[in-house]
């Protein structure tokens, strides 16, 4: 019995009673999947041998088939082995959503080594901190980013740089007129520094073996956590989470189908984008547009040119969505499934990408997901037409959500509050050579399953939807009342006014933390003392007065991760500071 099976197994063993949310799968989704064996290479290979000759990707409006993609994954892999890349080692990934990043990836899995995908927008300080955390000895980066990477070598031991260029596989009059217009970045090749050309030729004399036969446990991806509330925690994933999360994915949004295309915007650096927008596409049949940078100005001219079925993003993706002049009432007749990750959607801003969708002629309403790097990126999704107001959806097949209480093994009640955790076979193996890390995260309860404990404080209702209330960090004690920021948000930027909000709490000398309100407003309104005091009186309305917040800062922008996430431990720190 190979290690897939085994976990299957256990899983089946485990979940013999049918859960609550099996009723809101409908006919077509099974609680329970089959999944491929092997590496996600295997898993891509099963489907460019059945669908050759369809478009895997697109990029700048040229497409290449999975028959191409095939092809440059073989080359590329000749090509690492040719420069001595060996089964296990780390080869970093900093790339914007490109095909040559994409390509890497496969490669580097097809021989058995493992991707480390870092952020291209990292800081030298970060990208060495992620080379060393990871132990990788390879990268391939952007040329724009190379200025950057060359300041790295001065402090790491890299073997090899391969430098890549935002124009490779562009159509040739496309790429004429990037050079023509934008400023080339100068990059001092050597035999430790060479282009993807360079790189691609050396493996044209490699006649060596360089398929390695993946097992489903085999470490695959390296991703990183958001880093909220400290260093980011290095999330070490199997073949099995991938395949997992991406045969889940592809029957949660029912009608999919091979020959489908999604808009790939997330980045691929993140859980959302590699997991949910790449591997889930291209294991089905399916095609990807890639998008290197998004841009929410160009956001609705890539729909109306590329009609894809699909669109996954984030709440300010679709704000640029609905903000956009677009006048045509059919451009979006296309799309047929809409997903929103990556934090919260509001109640107001999801029913206005509903409202959008329904004018400018999709049927599709926006689904809500849930899920977080330690498993994979996606773990729950609300059914089509199943929603209740703060819900992040019913756990995806063959995934188990329990709510315990607090810093217990209990499990809460219906509708009680406690801590969100998560068992299946989407859930991260450990945190890179972080034991003790791990064991804080990954439990054993007396099921005998392994559950990962979120730090997200939620509910589950009697139907099996499931809420999220506030990360557990992140709740506001004061004077012994629980206080959720995200509520305390959500009620704020209900507010016509208000574009962003995000609540921390800070000290008080006697109810210990009161919550402080930072406020982004929307472009047209002017920041005046009368609508400071509106807003006010708008809290005041609205929230308990416990969580009514004690200050309020209004300002330009918020500290990120490079996530893009809120980082909230800065405004804490930044607490005061204008």
């Amino acid at each position: 019995m190979n290690f897939l099976n085994k976990i299957l197994s256990i899983f089946k063993e485990n979940n013999n009673e049918k859960e609550p949310w099996h009723d809101l799968y409908g006919n077509n989704i099974p609680p329970k999947l089959e999944y491929p064996t092997g590496s996600m290479y295997d898993a891509f290979y099963k489907a460019y041998k059945k669908y050759p000759d369809y478009r895997a990707y697109t990029y700048f409006k040229k497409h290449y088939s999975y028959r191409d993609l095939n092809s440059q994954i073989v080359d590329i892999a000749k090509s690492l082995k040719a420069i001595g890349v060996k089964r296990g080692d780390r080869v970093t990934i900093c790339m914007p959503n490109t095909p040559d990043a994409i390509i890497m990836f496969y490669a580097i899995n097809m021989i058995g080594a493992i991707s480390n995908m870092i952020h291209p927008l990292s800081s030298e300080k970060e990208i060495i901190f992620y080379l060393e955390k990871s132990n990788s000895e390879y990268i391939l980066c952007l040329d724009l980013l190379y200025p950057k990477i060359e300041k790295v070598m001065e402090n790491i031991k890299l073997r090899k740089v391969i430098v890549s260029k935002i124009t490779n596989k562009m159509p040739k009059y496309l790429s004429t007129i990037y050079n023509l217009t934008n400023k080339s970045t100068k990059v001092n090749y050597s035999k430790k520094v060479i282009s993807w050309e360079t790189f691609y030729k050396l493996g044209k004399s490699f006649d060596g073996e360089f398929r390695y036969k993946g097992r489903d446990n085999d470490d695959a991806v390296i991703l990183y956590s958001g880093g909220t509330t400290g260093d980011a925690k290095g999330v070490v994933l199997s073949n099995l989470c991938f395949n997992a999360l991406a045969t889940q994915c592809f029957k949660m949004t029912d009608p999919a189908k091979a020959g489908d295309s999604v808009l790939t915007i997330m980045p691929i650096f993140h859980g959302f984008g590699i997991g949910v927008c790449v591997h889930t596409e291209l294991i089905s049949g399916m095609s990807i547009i890639l998008v290197p940078r998004f841009s929410p100005k160009e956001f609705s001219k890539l729909i109306k040119q590329n009609k894809p079925a699909f669109l996954a993003g984030v709440p300010t993706m679709y704000e640029a969505l609905i903000n956009s002049k677009e006048k045509s009432k059919t451009y979006l007749k296309s799309v047929c499934n809409v997903i929103c990750g990556g934090d919260v959607l509001n109640e107001t801003l999801r029913d206005k990408v509903d409202e959008y969708l329904k004018l400018h002629g999709s049927s599709a309403n926006i689904r809500v997901g849930y899920g977080l790097t330690e498993c994979t990126g996606a773990s729950c999704l609300t059914p089509r037409y199943y929603f209740k107001e703060g819900g992040i959806g019913i756990p995806l097949p063959d995934m188990s959500y329990k709510i315990v209480k607090i810093g217990t093994f209990e499990k809460a009640d219906n509708d009680e509050d406690g801590e969100i955790c998560i068992s299946g076979p989407t859930v991260m193996k450990r945190y890179l050579d972080d034991p003790e890390e791990t064991k804080k995260v990954l439990k054993r309860h007396s099921d005998g399953k392994i559950w990962l404990h979120t730090g997200d404080v939620g509910c589950m209702n009697k139907e099996g939807l499931v809420f999220f209330k506030s990360r557990l960090k992140r709740i506001i004690i004061s004077s012994g009342y629980n206080i959720y920021p995200q509520y305390v948000e959500k009620v704020i930027m209900s507010h016509p006014s208000v574009s962003t909000c995000t609540v921390v709490g800070i000290p008080h000398p006697y109810k210990k933390q009161v919550p402080k309100a930072y406020i982004i407003l929307r472009e047209n309104f002017d920041d005046t003392e009368e609508l400071r005091n509106d807003i006010k009186e708008y809290c005041k309305k609205s929230i308990v007065k416990y969580s009514i917040p004690a200050e309020y800062e209004y300002v330009k922008e918020l500290p990120k991760t490079l996530v893009g996430k809120v980082a909230f431990t800065k405004l804490g720190e930044n607490n005061g500071k204008k």
